[in-house]
């Protein structure tokens, strides 16, 4: 819908997109990190619908967990595979895509986070990090693509996070992984819009997942301490309606969290100083 104002020298148009909806009904949905937190809310959520699902990560024994507490599991398929074995994922999408002779929808859920000073981490973690969150949902991404390219529909959901939106103190390679993605994605969008393909960039704030106790320190070694703030955060499965929700309305990029997380991206945007007066001032430990 295009709308014109006229006043006098000065023409403007205003052009109004119509909203549209995606359905979950009868698609086929691969969801990756499905064997815990965010994936596993996001396969029982969609199990409950009319969905075929795919569920991946590189434990089995907890994908089969999930299938169980899912619904209808026999539209489910189990597929296995390691994020950071990225130059082996081309193989696992033709796996994937036999396992019902399509894809609709991918979920690029997997990824690991961080907890350490830059000064205090290896250059070997940061490279972990990036190969994991980045270039693996890079490389999934790119395989699925021609799919989605030659039947001219498909859908890309990728879980980045706030921190992928605003650097905050000990997650500086985290940040860096999750700021590459909305890089990519948003080309990635603009290129491939001519083929009805879509792509949601979902940015959680802190929601109660195991992503601290996993999170690594600056020597690779895993954290293993809940955080407090994430202990706080939104549940899994309230998050998880709420990003359903902004997937079947197409949008480009969704800030789900709480109210000071969501603010800091605004704050980001129109007062970028005061922001990092901020920033420094958050306990760093």
């Amino acid at each position: 819908m295009i709308f014109q104002i006229i006043k006098p020298n000065v023409t403007i148009f205003i052009i109004l997109h119509k909203t549209t909806r995606m359905n979950f009904t009868n698609k086929i949905v691969w969801i990756t990190g499905a064997s815990s937190g965010i994936g596993k809310a996001l396969a029982i959520e969609l199990s409950k619908q009319s969905v075929q699902l795919i569920l991946s990560s590189r434990n089995e024994a907890k994908l089969k967990q999930v299938k169980n507490e899912c619904e209808n599991s026999s539209n489910i398929k189990i597929l296995p595979l390691d994020l950071e074995d990225y130059t082996n994922l081309s193989a696992k999408t033709s796996e994937a895509l036999k396992l019902f002779g399509s894809i609709d929808v991918l979920f690029n859920n997997g990824g690991i986070s961080q907890r350490s000073l830059a000064k205090d981490t290896a250059i070997e973690v940061d490279k972990r990090i990036m190969d994991l969150n980045y270039l693996g949902t890079v490389a999934l991404s790119k395989a699925l693509l021609p799919h989605f390219i030659e039947k001219n529909s498909g859908c890309f959901v990728v879980t980045t996070s706030i921190v992928g939106k605003i650097g905050t103190p000990l997650r500086s390679s985290y940040s860096a992984s999750k700021h590459a993605l909305h890089g990519f994605f948003d080309s990635l969008r603009a290129e491939v819009y001519k083929n009805n393909i879509k792509v949601t960039l979902a940015c959680p704030g802190f929601v109660q997942t195991n992503v601290s106790l996993n999170a690594l320190t600056g020597d690779g070694t895993p954290q293993e301490k809940m955080d407090s703030a994430t202990k706080n955060g939104l549940t899994s499965e309230h998050f998880v309606k709420l990003l359903l929700k902004a997937v079947k309305r197409e949008k480009e990029e969704v800030y789900i969290g709480g109210f000071k997380e969501k603010l800091a991206v605004y704050v980001k945007r129109y007062f970028p100083k005061l922001l990092s007066i901020m920033i420094r001032k958050l306990a760093v430990t």
